[in-house]
């Protein structure tokens, strides 16, 4: 199982649309997020915070992360092997965007939540 690696058709340049393309997914920001609150972590304890996630999910979200440079793969040579995974500059160069948007999402939340509740009761009454 591979991502969308392919830039839109109709805008192949447009770095909003490949960017947002990438990181707007279900996982992205919760495994940045994640990691953001630690040095370091192994896979295993990536996953035990993440528990709604696949591993297969959790791979193919760690591979793409890895493939544009938010995240790095640090493998020890040990038996058995350990892999850490750590952010980059760059992601850490998106977190004050990131912690912005969670901290609209939280002031604006309940409002969003009640204008939900009432479009769904109007259209009901439409019906």
């Amino acid at each position: 199982m591979e991502r969308n690696f392919n830039k839109n058709e109709l805008y192949p340049d447009c770095p909003i649309r490949n960017i947002l393309n990438r990181i707007s997914d279900k996982w992205t920001l919760l495994v940045l997020y994640t990691l953001n609150g630690h040095e370091s972590m192994r896979f295993r304890d990536l996953s035990a915070e993440l528990q709604d996630i696949s591993q297969k999910m959790l791979v193919l979200t760690l591979r793409t992360l890895e493939c544009d440079g938010f995240v790095r793969r640090k493998v020890y040579a040990e038996v058995p092997p350990r892999v850490e995974y750590m952010l980059t500059d760059r992601a850490h160069s998106l977190f004050p965007i990131i912690n912005q948007l969670i901290q609209w999402a939280k002031d604006h939340m309940d409002e969003i939540l009640l204008d939900r509740t009432k479009a769904k009761s109007q259209s009901h009454k439409g019906r």
